[in-house]
This record gives C-alpha cells, sequence and structure tokens, in this order.
C-alpha cells in the first residue's frame, strides 16, 4: 500500500469510532477512492490521534506530527516516498519547502478524497 494510502486508511478506517456522525451508512470511505457518503470530517479524527499520544504534535502544520499521530514513519526516506507518490518536483534534499508541500498535497487530497479537511490547510 502507498503511503497515501496508509494516511487514507488511518483517518478513514477510524471514523466509525472518532466522528459516527460523520456518516452513519458503514464503510463511505474504506482507504481508497472517493467516500461514497457524506464526507468524514478529519479534524475530530486527528484530534483524537494526536491525544493519544503522549507527546505534543501538530497535525495542522506537519507533515511529521501528522504521521506520527497515525502511527506511521515520519522518516525522511518515508516523506521523500511520499513527495514521488504525490509528485513533488523540489529538491527532497531541501527538507522544510517539501515538508510544507507534502502538508499541503496531503490535506488537498484527503479533501479530494471523501475528507472534509478545514479551508486554510487545502492551500
Amino acid at each position: 500500500m502507498s503511503i497515501f494510502g496508509k494516511i487514507m486508511s488511518a483517518i478513514f478506517g477510524t471514523k466509525a469510532e472518532a466522528a459516527p456522525a460523520g456518516g452513519a451508512g458503514g464503510g463511505a470511505a474504506a482507504g481508497g477512492g472517493a467516500a461514497a457518503g457524506p464526507a468524514i470530517d478529519v479534524t475530530p479524527i486527528l484530534d483524537a490521534a494526536v491525544a493519544a499520544k503522549k507527546e505534543k504534535l501538530n497535525w495542522k502544520t506537519s507533515i511529521v506530527d501528522l504521521m506520527k499521530a497515525l502511527d506511521l514513519d515520519s522518516s525522511l526516506t518515508a516523506r521523500k516516498e511520499l513527495a514521488k507518490e504525490l509528485g513533488y518536483t523540489g529538491d527532497m534534499n531541501d527538507t522544510a519547502p517539501m515538508n510544507i508541500w507534502l502538508h499541503k498535497q496531503v490535506m488537498k487530497k484527503l479533501a479530494e478524497n471523501g475528507g472534509k479537511v478545514p479551508e486554510d490547510l487545502k492551500h
């Protein structure tokens, strides 16, 4: 499974426990493709994932923290692989711009695949 697929699965696969109001029909987004039902609000899901950790994580600004909150590999190697998956064309050794781009792309792609993402995080 792709790294973005793992992110999708980690978020949308937990919607039933974290955000039951999102879609009562069961399986609106099973981890791939667009959601069939109402958009799944990613904020309470990610907030709950962060709350379960014993460290301060800011998923709203950091791709590393977002990946850590979801128990995914957040190493540079994993982020470079995610960058390749999502079509990053910049210098992958210049990690600050890559990380900023990755976070924006992940938020945008989550929204495109049935996630309700705060507007300010998609730009």
